[in-house]
C-alpha cells in the first residue's frame, strides 16, 4: 500500500571522467545525468499529478456529515431496500454533504445494544421497532397494544391524532423522530399446531428479552415464555430451545424463521410499530437546511415504508401458504371477551407501572370509539373486530 523507498534517479550512473559525484570540478551538472533529465522530470510530474488527483478526489467524495444508522432489517429486505433509497436521496439532494452509512441485519446488535452505542456516540440513529421505541418514549407503544385495532384505517386515524405529542416525547428523550413506520400485524408461528391459548401455554414461546409490553401480555395470558435477544431466535428454533415465536408474515420470511416453523395463527395480536430516529446531539449540530432535508425525506421514506410493508405482509401470506405453512386458530374460534380481558389485564399492569399513562390509554380508546361511530361503513379487515 505504501511505496517502497525510492531509489535516486541518478543511482548507478557513472560520473564522467574527472568528476567526483553529481557535479564536475567546474560545478556544472554531470553531462551523464543530464541525459536522463527527461526521465526525472516525467517521474516528478507523474507523482505530483497523482497526489493532486488523490487530494481532489478525497475532497469531492468526503461528506461533511456521516449519519451512522443501524437496523435489524436484513440486507435485500423490503425495509432495507427502501432505507437505502432514502440514503441515496439524502446524499444526492445534499450535494454529498450528508451521507447515511447503514449497518443492516443486526450487525450492531439487538435494539438495546444499538441504543447504547448511540449514547456512546458509536452510532447516530436507527430504525427501531416497538421495543426500542419503548426505551425512548414508552407511551408511543399504546399504538401497538394487543387486541385494540381492527384495521389499518383505525391505526392511521389514531396515530395522526397522537403524533404531535409522540414527536415531543422523542425530543424529550434525546431523539428526533424523522419518520414513523410499522412492522405490521403480529401473529403466533409455531412448530406445533395451536388452536387455543391453552395450547400456547404448553409451548416454549420466545419473548423479546426485556420487553415490558410482551412481559405484561404473557403474564396476563398465563404464558411462560423463553426470554431471548431477537438475534438468537433463529438458532434457538433450530436447537429446540424455543418452538413458537410471534412476528409478522413479512418478518417471518425476511428473517428466515419460517423455515423452522409449520403453523401460523390467524389471530393478529397487535400491529407492530417502528420509527426512524436520530440522536438530537447529531441532528442539532447539522446546518438548518440539512435538518430540514432529513425531516422531509424521513417523512417521505416512512410513508413509503408503511405502504410497502402493508403490501408485502399481504403478499407474504400467499408465499407462506405456497410453502406449506398451515393456518390455524381463526379469530372466530376464540372467546373474544376472554381476549379483551387479557388485554385489559396487561393494560392495568402497564399503566400501573406508568410505562403507558392511563390517561393516554383511555384517550386512545376514546379516539378509536369516536372513529368507529363516525364511520358509517367501517373498513374492517379479516382480523375480526374488538371493543
Amino acid at each position: 500500500m505504501y511505496p517502497s523507498p525510492r531509489r535516486s534517479a541518478c543511482a548507478g550512473l557513472d560520473p564522467v571522467p574527472g568528476s567526483s559525484g553529481l557535479f564536475s570540478d567546474g560545478g556544472i551538472l554531470d553531462p551523464g545525468l543530464r541525459r536522463d533529465d527527461g526521465l526525472l522530470m516525467r517521474l516528478m510530474t507523474g507523482m505530483v499529478l497523482l497526489f493532486l488527483a488523490m487530494t481532489v478526489g478525497s475532497a469531492v467524495q468526503a461528506a461533511d456529515h456521516t449519519l451512522k444508522f443501524a437496523t435489524l432489517a436484513p440486507p435485500g429486505s423490503t425495509w432495507m431496500n427502501l432505507l437505502e433509497d432514502w440514503g441515496r436521496e439524502v446524499e444526492q439532494r445534499s450535494g454529498g454533504r450528508l451521507e447515511l452509512k447503514f449497518y443492516p441485519g443486526g450487525v450492531q446488535g439487538d435494539e438495546p445494544d444499538v441504543l447504547r452505542k448511540i449514547r456512546y456516540r458509536q452510532l447516530d440513529g436507527a430504525a427501531l421497532t416497538g421495543y426500542g421505541i419503548g426505551s425512548i418514549h414508552s407511551p408511543a407503544r399504546v399504538l401497538e397494544f394487543p387486541f385494540l385495532f381492527d384495521s389499518h384505517e383505525e391505526i392511521d386515524h389514531v396515530r395522526a391524532e397522537l403524533m404531535p405529542e409522540i414527536e415531543e416525547g422523542f425530543r424529550a428523550g434525546g431523539y428526533e423522530l424523522l419518520g414513523w413506520m410499522e412492522v405490521g400485524f403480529v401473529y403466533f408461528f409455531s412448530q406445533h399446531r395451536i388452536d387455543s391459548f391453552e395450547d400456547l401455554q404448553e409451548r416454549r414461546i420466545w419473548l423479546w428479552q426485556g420487553d415490558p409490553l410482551g412481559q405484561a401480555m404473557f403474564r396476563a395470558g398465563d404464558l411462560a415464555p423463553v426470554p431471548l435477544s431477537i438475534t438468537d431466535v433463529y438458532t434457538s428454533l433450530s436447537t429446540g430451545l424455543i418452538d413458537t415465536v410471534y412476528c409478522t408474515p413479512l418478518a417471518a420470511i425476511a428473517l428466515q424463521w419460517h423455515t423452522r416453523l409449520d403453523y401460523m395463527s390467524q389471530l393478529p395480536m397487535a400491529n407492530g410499530i417502528g420509527a426512524l430516529v436520530v440522536a438530537s446531539r447529531f441532528f442539532d449540530q447539522l446546518p438548518p437546511d440539512l435538518r430540514q432535508l432529513l425531516r422531509e425525506t424521513g417523512a417521505q421514506a416512512s410513508r413509503e415504508l408503511i405502504r410497502a410493508t402493508r403490501e408485502d405482509n399481504a403478499t407474504s401470506l400467499d408465499v407462506l401458504r405456497e410453502e406449506g405453512m398451515e393456518f390455524v386458530m381463526p379469530p372466530e374460534s376464540l372467546d373474544r371477551d376472554a381476549l379483551l380481558a387479557l388485554r385489559d389485564q396487561a393494560a392495568a399492569r402497564l399503566t400501573e407501572d406508568s410505562y403507558i399513562p392511563r390517561s393516554l390509554y383511555e384517550r386512545t380508546r376514546e379516539l378509536l370509539t369516536e372513529y368507529r361511530v363516525q364511520d358509517d361503513d367501517p373498513a374492517v379487515t379479516d382480523n375480526g373486530k374488538h371493543d
